[in-house]
């Protein structure tokens, strides 16, 4: 095993909960804006997303806890079009799971080998980005 870089952990965690935490802004964002034949199960959907990041940046604050770290204030910049249509929202949401993971997968490259915990939680939070992906992907699909 090798030692844990516990600044740079604790760095790329708050980074991820800084991006779940603008997750559960947009997810909510989006179930409010949605409109169309289909709105019901969409913004049932997207309160869902918008509850599972809230759940993710709780458990990541409780982790930077444990190590004695402090959890961030903030949350992640996000990018937004303007333009509510259902296709557009499907496709912001892919960009930003897309860059969630990229965070996770970072998360998961420093800590692999050095703490079973961490490498464990990673990468049940890739496979839970992954996931999404697939399913945004899918809805998208479905739309055409």
């Amino acid at each position: 095993m090798k030692e844990l870089d516990l600044k740079r952990t604790i760095e790329l965690l708050n980074s991820s909960m800084e991006f779940e935490l603008a997750g559960v802004v947009r997810y909510t964002h989006y179930s409010l804006v949605v409109t169309g034949p289909n709105r019901i199960p969409i913004v049932n959907f997207f309160q869902i997303q918008a509850t599972d990041s809230l759940n993710s940046s709780q458990q990541i604050g409780e982790i930077i806890t444990g190590l004695e770290g402090h959890p961030s204030l903030r949350i992640s910049k996000m990018e937004e079009s303007y333009t509510h249509s259902v296709r557009t929202i499907f496709e912001e949401s892919i960009n930003h799971e897309k860059k969630g993971l990229e965070r996770y997968r970072n998360l998961l490259n420093l800590v692999k080998n050095s703490s079973v915990y961490l490498e464990k939680f990673t990468r049940k939070m890739v496979a839970s980005s992954e996931v999404n992906i697939i399913e945004l992907r899918k809805m998208l699909r479905d739309m055409t």
